[in-house]
């Protein structure tokens, strides 16, 4: 009796773990002919803080001021306009173009880093959105410091991000978007100039 009680306890351990092997999708991905598709804009500034290293990460908050997230991606409210525009550096005739929006910045000083990602409206092509987003940014101007580097990814068709601030911090991010993120391109990198 205590030896087929042994075995069933193995048999078991044993289903459990092959059941545990299964490859499973990160949180917010799910595979869609064979191309990762992420279902908020959230969910891709997860994936790309979750590629750093220890250590290599910032101190941030996330999201709009109501709704902050401390330290990690928070999700934002695009109802907040006046926020888009002077947090995020998003212009007014692209708010109609977005559907969801996430954010990250850095606690000592937005131009260090800040970062925002957007899922763009269908149709809307990400080209133009990143052509809008530069010209703003780069018109901006900054007050407690300027920002180093511009950077505008592209994921896929449904997504952009955009990110500002200190040369070094903004390396790595781009490495860990790059890594992270299926599909994602550099669609801008420019230095910042006043």
């Amino acid at each position: 009796m205590r030896k087929t009680m042994i075995r069933c306890i193995a048999v078991m351990a044993i289903l459990a773990c092959v059941g545990c092997a299964g490859k499973k999708d990160a949180p917010g991905e799910a595979q869609e002919d064979g191309a990762k598709q992420y279902e908020t804009a959230l969910d891709v500034l997860l994936a790309v803080v979750g590629s750093y290293g220890e250590g290599e990460l910032f101190a941030m908050y996330g999201g709009d001021q109501e709704n902050a997230v401390m330290d990690a991606p928070g999700k934002f409210d695009i109802s907040k306009t006046e926020e888009l525009k002077s947090t995020l550096g998003l212009p007014e005739d692209q708010f109609p173009n977005i559907e969801d929006a996430a954010s990250m910045v850095h606690m000592m000083n937005t131009n260090t880093f800040t970062g925002a990602a957007y899922r763009l409206k269908d149709g809307v092509e990400a080209d133009s959105f990143a052509d809008a987003v530069k010209s703003n940014l780069m018109a901006t101007q900054w007050m407690c410091g300027q920002p180093d580097t511009l950077l505008i990814l592209q994921v896929g068709g449904s997504y952009v991000i955009t990110a500002y601030g200190e040369a070094g911090i903004m390396e790595a991010f781009k490495n860990n978007a790059l890594s992270a993120l299926s599909g994602a391109e550099v669609v801008v990198e420019a230095p910042v100039t006043s």
